[in-house]
């Protein structure tokens, strides 16, 4: 057994962005030296400062006291070495084990199988020497090892000291979406400066978006001096052979007498979220924490979020981040609510904003002072630091004291007034003055979907349609030119500036991206909402659905097609190739059409088609609908049509058609197959989207062909020219 004094090399590990801080710790927790490396920090100490670091550590995931090192590279000489090792001074005979492997050699590329190999050894050494053999418990062994292969040819046994990770404090048995591990919140903590905000300026701390309380149970244990580990109900080095129970249980009784002689201290503690079962979670894990009477938690929105509670004070938090496209019209508006927030009603506070999105970030109406990168679970984050600037501040009303505050009936502040950024400022006014310039067509004509924005400017490459009360935007995708990160500051931008000028809620703002789209995936789901709704256009009724697919169910630009559809398709045979949701058959069945037949590739559409035709009240039995490769079934198809639409995508390679087809190359194929079709003083209206589309010689020569894209365009896509060209052809 070592002497007391000797020192052991430890590796202990930690979230990647934390590594400096916890050598501070370390340091401050007794160790020699300490010297910061990617994700841990390997340094020198005596048994009882690791001791010390397992009890204390608030940022270590986990404490790694080195045992062996050698060499080894391959699966021989892995075996060799670990069979020389001493495993009777760690290990009973018949006691438990588990064995981690980190990294790996060109000869040991598999961790798992490495980790079999090394158990094989250690059972082996102990049927040899003892006849006996361990088992292999995964979640609470008597010893867990790991094996660490780092560069140089360099290979490490360490014996885990705590036997689990370090961030299972024992409080937290339920948590929330995408939770902080206790150990990076409380790294949070420490570069907001909160240990010294405390204990300099006994400060205030508020989460207004708290979840299951992890950030609160971490800052209420650095106040009342708590040892993180002495909620744990189990430690690993307890069964460990080489375990010195009295040092260990020394070291319990002076943190607990340290948690004694804290206890009274007071604290201004403070919690919220509109989710009343996050809040109830929260209260549960405090609860466990011993903290539940230190701290406040409200069930509460951001928007009745009331001013400050003290006169300094930090506010930190981790709001949701967005990850999804169609989170970012809401979460855009929250942050800048946040931010607007705190300058108004927190004056010399801290406000401390852990996130992803740094655009998002960016929404706070101030500058950060500091930021530093940190990993959470597999995602770069990033924590701002911001100072709030002193300001005249009225005092504290009675109803936002501390009374109020525990019985949950905070004052409600006043709303909050939107302050647009410079750049989100300029894309309101552009954006305002087209809603102005189209509002007395949209009222004239009784429109319910337009489109109000179509990158007018080039810095804003959206598109802004509305939808009734609901607006669809859809940002094309930057060119590899454009710098990312401008054109993601541009994007919160505008959703910031959208609810105000179109006099929605952010919730009411459906965000996607525009890719050029190829074969299936124009016809792929990418939400899962199946939330459709009725508009209504000129005498009929369309379901659209504004989150589950790139396009909506209705293509904005084509409504005067529609519109004259509708008008000559009494009495007619129609034809709707490519067909998509049917909109332009339902303006025929309505419009008096004798029968109509749809055609399209997608069974999704052609259901969604008769639904629409539902919606009107349509007898289905006058209108087929037929699930086919459209240039396939015209080759086959002998009936007659007084009207036909024919809109086929610019191009598509989908499995489920025979070939490709490209709309330039192709055109004369399809037109001539539709014309075999229409009747000798019937009309095709042929239309595509194909910018660059020249409608070929050939036909002009074959029929009679009048390009009407002129005709067909209101006034809400008169910017935009080249967004589809149509044309009219008849038989000569």
């Amino acid at each position: 057994m070592s002497s007391l004094n000797q020192l052991h090399t430890l590796h202990v590990a930690c979230s990647r962005g934390l590594e400096s801080l916890l050598a501070e710790e370390l340091l401050q927790l007794g160790f020699v030296s300490a010297r910061a490396r990617v994700g841990r920090v390997t340094g020198e100490a005596t048994l009882e400062n690791a001791y010390r670091a397992v009890l204390w550590s608030r940022l270590a995931s986990r404490v790694l006291l080195q045992l062996e090192e050698s060499s080894a590279q391959s699966a021989e000489e892995l075996q060799e070495w670990l069979a020389l090792v001493d495993w009777s001074e760690h290990l009973l005979p018949e006691g438990s084990l588990a064995i981690d492997v980190i990294g790996t050699t060109p000869q040991l590329r598999n961790t798992h199988n490495t980790a079999l190999q090394a158990k094989d050894a250690i059972v082996d050494y102990f049927r040899q020497q003892r006849g006996q053999r361990p088992s292999v418990e995964k979640n609470r062994p008597d010893v867990r090892f790991q094996l660490r292969f780092e560069k140089g040819h360099k290979t490490l046994l360490n014996l885990d000291l705590g036997g689990v990770g370090l961030h299972q404090r024992g409080y937290r048995l339920q948590a929330g979406l995408a939770p902080l591990r206790e150990t990076l919140a409380a790294g949070l903590l420490m570069r907001a400066g909160w240990p010294r905000l405390y204990a300099e300026e006994g400060a205030a701390l508020l989460d207004p978006f708290c979840g299951s309380g992890t950030l609160l149970a971490e800052a209420a244990f650095m106040a009342l001096d708590i040892a993180p580990g002495l909620l744990r109900p189990w430690h690993g080095l307890e069964n460990w052979l080489g375990h010195r129970p009295k040092l260990w249980q020394d070291l319990c009784e002076e943190a607990e007498a340290r948690r004694a002689a804290a206890a009274s201290r007071e604290l201004n503690l403070e919690g919220s979220d509109q989710d009343a079962r996050v809040i109830q979670m929260a209260r549960d894990n405090l609860e466990r924490a011993g903290l539940l009477h230190q701290v406040r938690l409200i069930e509460r929105p951001l928007n009745a979020l009331p001013p400050a509670f003290a006169e300094r004070g930090l506010l930190i938090t981790n709001p949701p981040y967005g990850e999804r496209l169609d989170e970012l019209p809401k979460l855009a508006g929250v942050y800048a609510e946040l931010g607007q927030r705190a300058v108004r009603d927190y004056p010399g506070w801290r406000l401390a904003l852990f996130t992803n999105n740094q655009e998002l970030a960016y929404r706070v109406p101030l500058k950060p002072y500091k930021n530093y990168p940190l990993q959470h679970a597999s995602l770069e984050c990033r924590l701002y630091l911001f100072e709030v600037p002193q300001q005249q501040a009225g005092s504290l009303t009675e109803a936002s004291s501390r009374t109020d505050r525990l019985q949950g009936e905070p004052s409600v502040a006043a709303p909050m007034p939107v302050v647009l950024s410079e750049g989100a400022q300029m894309f309101a006014n552009r954006l305002g003055k087209n809603l102005k310039k189209l509002a007395r067509w949209v009222k004239r004509e009784q429109i319910e979907c337009y489109r109000v924005y179509d990158a007018d400017m080039p810095e804003y490459a959206l598109a802004v349609d509305i939808y009734g009360d609901q607006v669809h935007v859809q940002e094309y995708a930057p060119p590899a030119s454009i710098d990312e990160g401008k054109a993601q500051r541009r994007l919160m931008e505008a959703l910031q500036a959208m609810p105000s000028v179109l006099g929605v809620s952010a919730d009411a703002i459906h965000l996607k991206q525009r890719r050029r789209q190829s074969g299936k995936q124009q016809y792929e789901k990418f939400g899962g909402q199946g939330v459709f709704f009725p508009v209504r256009e000129g005498q009929v009724q369309l379901l659209v659905n504004l989150t589950d697919y790139l396009d909506t169910g209705l293509f904005l630009d084509h409504r005067p097609v529609r519109l004259r559809i509708g008008q000559e398709a009494r009495a007619t045979r129609f034809l709707n190739l490519f067909c998509y949701t049917g909109a332009a058959t339902v303006h025929a069945a309505v419009g008096g059409a004798i029968h109509t037949t749809s055609v399209d590739l997608s069974n999704t559409y052609l259901g969604w088609l008769e639904r629409n035709l539902k919606l009107n009240k349509v007898d289905l039995k006058r209108h087929s609908r037929v699930q086919a490769d459209c240039r396939e079934w015209l080759k086959q198809d002998r009936g007659a049509y007084d009207l036909i639409f024919m809109d086929p995508p610019t191009f598509s390679n989908s499995k489920r058609m025979q070939g490709t087809l490209d709309i330039q190359r192709d055109q004369v194929e399809l037109v001539h197959l539709a014309m075999q079709r229409l009747s000798t003083d019937g009309l095709l209206i042929f239309s595509n989207n194909l910018r660059g589309f020249k409608i070929s010689p050939e036909l002009e020569e074959d029929f009679e062909v009048v390009d009407i894209t002129r005709k067909t365009l209101d006034p809400d896509f008169e910017r935009n020219s080249k967004i589809h060209q149509c044309f009219e052809i008849r038989h000569r």
